[in-house]
């Protein structure tokens, strides 16, 4: 199993100070040196991490392919457009949001969504869509022309993190999810299964199939399992880890839980 790895994170901590450090130019080669196949950055709307400079210095400098999430904003696609990296991830986003919620709707945005598929093909990028596990939206993103899907695992990774984590007792705890440990395992079991199932359903269709959102070195193990799956994009725990160990050992150790 492939990983890829986010580095937005790093500009993360650059922005909270306002300043030029840390630069996430200097994980490139962290990252390849690790070991892993792919850097991911997500060239927001309202910039609030990466920046365009920082976008076009990862391309132009990367020495693994680069996967570029954004919106189907316009603006935004002519941006990567012009950048040219191996693949866009089409991906939903609102200014409010901590982090993306959901996968992108592709029935309410589909003459966008499309609009965008061709006009990133016309400059010879691959196209993935981060899509919710379910098997309806991986047929039409296939009729649409994507060449990839990546499954939004959010839902999975805030059940597992209800049920294996300290989360129920911190203020960041998820209400809608505060159910019996019985309740929760077995909307955990089901989670995978459905995660399975559109892995499997994506596959039969000749899409390529990766996965990602909320994934950590605790939760990662029954999405590795998914034979279907070959690829999967995290970042903050990667991040956060290499607080701690660097980020070398911290791409590392994520590795061995992908090839074990």
């Amino acid at each position: 199993m492939k990983l890829g790895v986010n580095i937005d994170h790093i500009a993360v901590l650059r922005e909270a100070r306002k300043i030029n450090d840390p630069d996430p130019v200097e994980a490139l080669g962290i990252v390849k040196r690790a070991g892993a196949d792919q850097i991911t950055i997500h060239l927001r709307e309202d910039r609030r991490h990466i920046h365009d400079e920082d976008a076009r210095r990862i391309v132009e400098l990367s020495p693994l392919p680069v996967n570029m999430e954004c919106s189907i904003d316009e603006d935004i696609v002519d941006i990567v457009c012009r950048l040219k990296p191996h693949r866009a991830t089409l991906v939903p986003e609102r200014r409010e949001e901590v982090t993306t919620e959901g996968g992108l709707d592709i029935f309410k945005y589909e003459e966008r969504t499309l609009a965008a598929i061709e006009k990133l093909h016309a400059h010879e990028i691959e196209v993935s869509l981060f899509i919710d596990p379910d098997l309806e939206i991986i047929s039409r993103s296939d009729a649409l022309g994507a060449d990839w899907v990546e499954l939004h695992t959010g839902s999975y990774a805030n059940i597992y993190a209800m049920l294996h984590s300290n989360l129920p007792h911190s203020h960041h705890s998820i209400e809608a999810l505060e159910l019996p440990r019985h309740t929760l395992r077995t909307k955990l079991d089901e989670s995978v299964e459905t995660l399975k199932g559109a892995a499997d359903h994506a596959a039969s269709l000749g899409l390529e199939v990766a996965a990602g959102h909320g994934l950590n070195y605790q939760n990662v193990h029954a999405i590795v399992d998914i034979e279907a799956i070959g690829e999967l994009n995290i970042g903050q725990s990667i991040v956060a880890r290499s607080v701690f160990t660097g980020l070398e050992e911290a791409v590392r150790e994520m590795l061995k839980l992908l090839r074990r």
